[in-house]
């Protein structure tokens, strides 16, 4: 029975709606993931499910008892206390614990989510705050947990640590992120949000781009026959006096009818157009650093012995746990502050242009336009004047919205008015920090593709490992009391170059006050004999690689028919059935795969005993 189902439900703001008759269902232990551009709507659907928001039209229906526990993308600033009170502020009356229960309940949490019970919340940092409100969410059970944009502030180790516990816990999970390893990771299913309208895909995510991207070229192509067949209609219509007078009224109203169509179409929000005012080319050598060390007067170490070299055109990651030193050692780098010991030498004709994780330098009381040109109606970009609509369109901000204050845009929409303003400033260096925060799927993807192509000088602050790996050719880790090791490559090349324990991704020590109670050792059962692998299941594992094979080659079938456009122009009635039959094949597959796994690993083991 689903926990969660929307029927036909519409939500409208202006003349087209932000959701548009949608139907969707959670089932439990479901891991879905809701994705779309920024300002599709994502929020608003999230808020239709909690309650927060009712809507125009349709219905939500929830089993009596059922409890949602939703987490913003904010630490809400209302909060205090020791966390232990915080966590248990989010108990439930109507699950009618008695109180050493409940206790007992909270400190096991406490204790598998390493969390000091005493200490105030206040006086934690960024990412502990954040686990102890998730903390406080699960303390009331929730059916289902919604989580928006969970990764965002948070440091690497606390997105593996959250990724594990999530993986580990398997609670149903409804979340939005924009981090596609921590998606890749958790979602059991995508639901997409594009247009009002939204559609579910059964499968992994990097699939589930394939699919888009075919059923995308499958729409260009329907759209384009039928919009030559509206025109030949109304070339038609427009024929001389004795076609009017002989014409076919059944064919009248089917234009009409044809031309209603046409104009309710939603096109796709086009894509943006990010390109950088790339300056004079820098001296060879950009930075250099030998043995630095910095502390600020209290002894411990925040770099420690730290030497390298930039190079015109590196690009260079930077890892390390929030509160670790990482702003610190970009003002060391950029010659904004003086190293304790050591000396750092900047190269010749360098121009920096810096990207602030806080995105202070929105004013939010000003419009788009003048966050970006003031009160002019032009900006020079590349030596060449651009009308700011026509330059603040490249970056998905309609003419009709950049009058609106900066305080009105969404996580994703400032992040985008910043890198508008800053792409405009002549820069050979470019210092990045946290730049993938709130941004869509595609606008990452093109941040992507133009910081790889640039040939200035780039120094990436960020806990997005695709973006890591995509994009950085050396990596600067923190390792601990001060020490930076430098690796070749991104994020994963870090992983198969890294000392078995590193430093890095362990818990910080105001993360590790509460001890892990030692592991019970489980004793072997006396006199029991070796399991030994049966012929039925030998067959079985024999068996299934054919099994298998037909089904991938039903899969790939179902696919095709799916991509089809002629299916979309003379068939489109039994889309929902191929996409049902589709999605029920995926899971045969998954789990004749899954038997395969573990009869193998079983016949292994079998054979090493016996």
């Amino acid at each position: 029975m689903p926990l969660l189902q929307l029927k036909e439900v519409t939500l409208r703001y202006g003349t087209r709606p932000l959701l548009d008759k949608i139907d969707f269902q959670v089932d439990p232990g479901e891991r879905v993931c809701l994705v779309g551009r920024n300002g599709a709507g994502k929020t608003s659907l999230m808020r239709i499910i909690t309650g927060e928001e009712t809507p125009n039209d349709g219905e939500l229906i929830r089993p009596a008892g059922t409890v949602l526990s939703r987490l913003n993308q904010e630490i809400p600033a209302d909060v205090h206390g020791a966390v232990f009170d915080v966590i248990h502020s989010g108990l439930r009356p109507d699950r009618h614990e008695e109180e050493w229960e409940s206790d007992m309940r909270l400190e096991a949490l406490i204790e598998e989510m390493r969390l000091p019970s005493t200490a105030q919340f206040e006086e934690l940092s960024g990412g502990l705050k954040r686990r102890v409100i998730l903390a406080r969410a699960l303390a009331g059970q929730p059916d289902i947990l919604l989580l928006d944009e969970p990764t965002n502030h948070l440091d690497l180790a606390s997105i593996l640590w959250l990724e594990k516990f999530l993986l580990d816990l398997k609670p149903t999970l409804f979340f939005v992120t924009h981090d596609r390893a921590f998606l890749r990771k958790l979602a059991t299913r995508i639901v997409e949000l594009d247009r009002g309208h939204l559609t579910s895909w059964a499968c992994d995510y990097d699939t589930y781009l394939e699919r888009k991207a075919a059923s995308l070229e499958s729409e260009e192509k329907q759209w384009a026959t039928f919009d030559k067949k509206l025109a030949q209609e109304e070339a038609w219509l427009r024929q001389g006096v004795k076609a009017r007078r002989t014409r076919n009224e059944g064919r009248v109203r089917a234009l009409e009818k044809m031309r209603s169509e046409r104009g309710e179409r939603r096109q796709r929000q086009g894509v943006a157009k990010l390109d950088i005012e790339t300056g004079a080319a820098s001296g060879h050598k950009v930075i250099e650093a030998k043995q630095v060390g910095f502390d600020y007067g209290d002894g411990v170490p925040i770099v420690q012995d730290f030497t390298t070299t930039v190079w015109r055109g590196d690009k260079i990651g930077i890892i390390g746990p929030n509160g670790g030193g990482k702003t610190t050692l970009l003002k060391l780098l950029l010659g904004q502050l003086e190293p304790t010991s050591g000396e750092v030498k900047l190269g010749t004709k360098l121009q920096v242009v810096y990207l602030d994780q806080l995105r202070g330098k929105i004013d939010d009381e000003k419009t788009i336009a003048q966050n970006v040109a003031g009160d002019a109606e032009t900006v020079t970009f590349r030596g060449q004047p651009r009308h700011i609509h026509s330059y603040l369109q490249d970056f998905l901000f309609p003419s009709d919205k950049i009058r609106m204050p900066a305080k009105r845009l969404s996580g994703g929409e400032r992040n985008r008015l910043l890198l508008a303003r800053l792409f405009l400033q002549p820069a050979n260096v470019l210092v990045l920090d946290e730049p993938t925060n709130d941004l869509d799927a595609e606008t990452l993807e093109l941040l992507e593709e133009l910081l790889v192509e640039y040939d200035g000088t780039l120094l990436l602050v960020s806990h997005d490992r695709v973006f890591l790996d995509n994009v950085a050719t050396s990596t600067l880790v923190f390792e601990g009391e001060g020490r930076i090791t430098e690796y070749t490559g991104g994020y994963e090349d870090w992983i198969r170059q890294r000392p078995a324990t590193p430093a890095s991704v362990k818990e910080r020590p105001v993360e590790a006050k509460v001890e892990k109670a030692a592991p019970v050792p489980v004793k072997a059962a006396k006199n029991e004999k070796p399991r030994k692998f049966s012929q039925k299941d030998r067959k079985e594992l024999e068996e299934l690689p054919a099994i298998i094979e037909k089904l991938e080659r039903e899969q790939e079938t179902l696919t095709e028919r799916l991509a089809d456009p002629a299916v979309y122009q003379k068939d489109a009635a039994s889309l929902p059935k191929i996409q049902e039959e589709l999605t029920a094949v995926e899971e045969k597959v998954a789990k004749a795969y899954a038997r395969w796994e573990a009869l193998d690993a079983e016949r292994k083991a079998c054979e090493a005993v016996g």
